[in-house]
Formats: C-alpha cells, structure tokens, sequence
C-alpha cells in the first residue's frame, strides 16, 4: 500500500524539497501551507496535494488531515518542518516577537501532534518527524529564543518518543544544521532588520554577524536534510536523532565526544566569541 505522509511548511525551502524527495520515492505527500501554492503540484500533480494548514489554529490542522485523509484514504506520517527564526539580542527582543516564534515553533508543533495522534492511535500506529536543528543540542549566539524553541522540541520529542511508543507510534528528530542559502535563512535575516540593537551591544553584534558569515564549517544544504527526512520516516527502528549535513554532525561531534568545558571553550573559538574577548582585552 502507498504510504502518505503530511508535511507542514510546504511552501518554500526545507519543506518544500521534502515533499519533492517523497512524491519522487513513491509516496503520497499532503503538502500543508498557510497560503496554498498549487505550483508545487505540477512534477507531480498524482502525488502531491496541496491544502492550507496554519500551526497556529487547531481547526485548520484538523481540516487538513481531514483533506488529506478523504485525498489519499490514509495518513502514515507526519512532518513538523513549519518554523520562523530571528537574529537579535535577547533583551531587545519584544516578548510579543518571542511569543509568535513560539507560536509556530512550539505550540504549532504540539498542536499537530495532538491532531494526529488519535488518528495514528485508531489507525494501529504512524510515525511523527519533528524538524529541530543542530542548535537544539548547541547553543549560538544572537539565536536565543530560536533556540530555545528548538530545546523546547528536542525535549518534547524525547518524552513523547516514550509515551507514544505504548500507542505503536514513533517519534524522530532530524537535526540539520545552517542551511545558509535557504529561504529560512533570508527570512531570519529580513525578520531581524525589523528590531534595533542597543548600543550597548552594537560592536558585538557587528562582530558576531562578521563571523556568521565566515561559518567554521561546511554548511548543509535542503537535500541532505530532506534525505535524513524521508529515511526517518522509513526507519521502523526506535532511532530518535538523524543528524543532516557535515555541520551537525561536526557540531554533534564537538559536544558528545568532550568535557563541557573544553566544548565551551572549543565553541567560543569557532563561533568568534574568544576573538571578542581578546578583542576587548586588547589582545591582537
């Protein structure tokens, strides 16, 4: 039987080059989006179904697996790849910005798991793919309340992968890492032109954005990380973590394989943090 899988944030970037990846290995993809965009659909018009869904509204998640359902006759998994990020220093960050990245990050992902989860229960099983990042095990600066969504996912997903198992439903994490030449990292930019930067803070946020673009390593790229999607989702093992692109994987590297502190001290190297420090040291 050909296998359906709903994916959220279809629109554009990750999202977007998975339900490719899947329609192209056979599968049956519901392609989810706050604004329906039918031109994803012509490669592949048997395949792929387009519908709205917003994380943010439960009736619209609901409505969505429901067209998906009546499209395809069934769900097999779920995708949580809809996400917004933003570079800014936290104590000018608005809590009402924070909140909407929330919003999405956080409670539209729990939001789709409760919608589903009955369904996958009545169905015998299913498999739910939250899409975290490398920074939910590895913290960068200028990102803290993105992080702090994506900690918020990683500890979400290694809880539910235990309770849900007692359901026969699977949970995984796919961790890509900065997939600098994507859609979401031009809209993380755009969105951070909107906040000012204090003073106070202003030649250090010059700084670490110079050093964001001398990335110390080898950058993912959507097809990896849309790889690492689609064999989670045919993985029946209880692996939690897919780690995507050369960047998580050295990132992961860094943090599991040393001490805290010769991790941090690694990280303040490769990040720029210890220039700054011997910056402000006046050490050349």
């Amino acid at each position: 039987m050909t296998q359906t899988v709903l994916i959220t944030g279809s629109s554009t970037g990750l999202g977007n080059t998975t339900a490719k990846k899947f329609a192209k290995e056979g599968w049956n993809v519901v392609a989810t989006m706050r604004k329906p965009d039918q031109s994803l659909t012509e490669d592949n018009p048997e395949r792929i179904f387009v519908t709205e869904l917003d994380v943010t509204k439960p009736a619209s998640i609901e409505a969505a697996i429901a067209a998906g359902i009546s499209r395809f006759g069934r769900i097999d998994a779920v995708v949580n790849n809809a996400g917004i990020s933003i570079l800014s220093i936290f104590e000018a960050t608005p809590m009402d910005v924070t909140r909407a990245i929330f919003e999405t990050n956080v409670f539209g992902v729990m939001n789709v798991i409760q919608a589903i989860t009955p369904y996958f229960r009545m169905q015998g099983g299913g498999t739910i793919i939250n899409i975290t990042s490398n920074v939910g095990f590895a913290s960068n600066p200028l990102l803290a309340v993105y992080v702090s969504t994506k900690h918020a996912i990683e500890g979400l997903s290694e809880s539910l992968a235990y309770e849900l198992e007692s359901q026969n439903i699977s949970v995984k994490l796919v961790e890509p890492g900065a997939m600098i030449t994507t859609n979401f990292s031009s809209n993380t930019m755009a969105a951070t032109q909107n906040l000012s930067v204090p003073q106070a803070y202003q030649p250090y946020f010059e700084h670490m954005m110079n050093c964001m673009l001398d990335y110390p390593f080898e950058s993912s790229d959507e097809n990896q990380a849309a790889d690492q999607v689609y064999a989670a989702a045919c993985d029946p093992s209880d692996r939690l973590r897919y780690l995507a692109g050369p960047d998580a994987e050295e990132t992961a590297k860094l943090r599991w394989s040393q001490s805290e502190e010769k991790y941090m001290s690694t990280m303040r190297e490769l990040l720029g943090q210890t220039a700054w420090r011997n910056r402000q040291a006046g050490i050349q």
